[in-house]
């Protein structure tokens, strides 16, 4: 089942230098500037997630001449929390696109879900031969409230979204192969304990945060050498995804002109573009360096960037790759 990338569109929230902000998040201001990133994206009080999908959407829906009629699937995959808990946002969403007859699909597999998007369309399209035109958005909106965007994790999150029109017929950018993973012995990483059915918000209950570093390092003892293991399978799992990804589509690893990783932090995303053997100049290094990391829109929004750029031949090969909470790993081949 094979299909093509037709065009692009994204929406963003306010840019601000990270050196400005950065005391309004931690008193740990050096080990947060360190992560190499120089801004991140906030956006407005009163913007939610499913305002940034919608504007992406009918962003690439104008760049590639459609109209809501001619959608017969949207994909959408979250990060964060979206506004309202028993709520589908993929469905608000499409409402908000003017989305009649389209079906909607929420992919809630945190960062990687930009990637594994593309596999739920794959899915879709066959099994559904009516459906001709898909479109897929990634957006993270960060609930501050609960999760402290600049200290929570290595990477700091960004507020944003990017959407691509996906047809059939395209012949560029067009999808290979995917490769996905998952191991739930980390499922309870970067969790919120409060709120859910075994914990409900009541009243009295303390004020309810994700999960952060620090809590992965309790569940690893605080032993430095079983971090240091973690982080670094999560390393080699990502490239393994890129080389299972790879065999799939029937080519490899030095057949690569691009890799696209989540926006990490510049040692994490150096270390995995070192295993899977691409140059960090033939990756999002620079783009994540100066944007933050969007959640599961980041490959999104380098594609779009890509192809602004005109960088890219006819032809090159294009890995996606990531992990995310869950853990999940995944990765996806396309030909530009």
């Amino acid at each position: 089942m094979a299909y093509g990338l037709v065009a692009f569109g994204t929406a963003m929230g306010e840019e601000v230098a990270v050196k400005d902000v950065v005391a309004e998040y931690t008193e740990d201001v050096e080990r947060v500037l360190g992560y190499g990133y120089d801004h991140v994206h906030r956006a407005a009080p009163g913007v939610g997630l499913t305002d940034l999908a919608v504007d992406a959407g009918r962003s690439a829906l104008a760049a590639a001449g459609l109209a809501p009629r001619d959608v017969d699937l949207l994909v959408l995959a979250v990060t964060d929390l979206t506004e309202y808990l028993y709520w589908d946002a993929a469905a608000a969403t499409a409402h908000g696109l003017g989305l009649r007859r389209a079906e909607a699909v929420l992919v809630d597999q945190g960062c990687v879900g930009g990637v594994t998007a593309f596999d739920a369309v794959a899915g879709r399209f066959a099994t559904h031969p009516g459906y001709r035109t898909a479109l897929v958005i990634g957006a993270n909106r960060t609930v501050e409230a609960y999760w402290n965007r600049l200290d929570t994790h290595s990477l700091l999150f960004s507020d944003g979204a990017a959407a691509t029109v996906v047809t059939r017929e395209s012949t560029s950018l067009r999808w290979l192969a995917s490769h996905a993973e998952t191991d739930g012995a980390y499922a309870d990483f970067f969790r919120m304990d409060i709120g859910g059915g075994a914990e409900p918000f009541a009243a009295g209950s303390p004020a309810p945060m994700v999960r952060d570093a620090w809590d992965i390092m309790e569940h690893f003892g605080y032993d430095s050498e079983r971090f240091a293991a973690f982080a670094d399978e999560i390393n080699d799992r990502t490239a393994r995804a890129v080389h299972r990804a790879c065999k799939q589509a029937r080519v490899t690893e030095e057949d690569l002109r691009w890799l696209v990783l989540l926006n990490d932090n510049t040692r994490v995303l150096t270390a995995q573009a070192d295993l899977v053997g691409v140059p960090t100049a033939r990756t999002n290094l620079r783009w994540a360096g100066r944007n933050g990391h969007f959640g599961a829109a980041d490959h999104l929004f380098f594609l779009a960037a890509l192809r602004e750029s005109d960088e890219p031949d006819p032809g090159d090969l294009v890995a996606l790759a990531a992990n995310g909470r869950g853990m999940h790993w995944a990765s996806a081949i396309f030909s530009w």
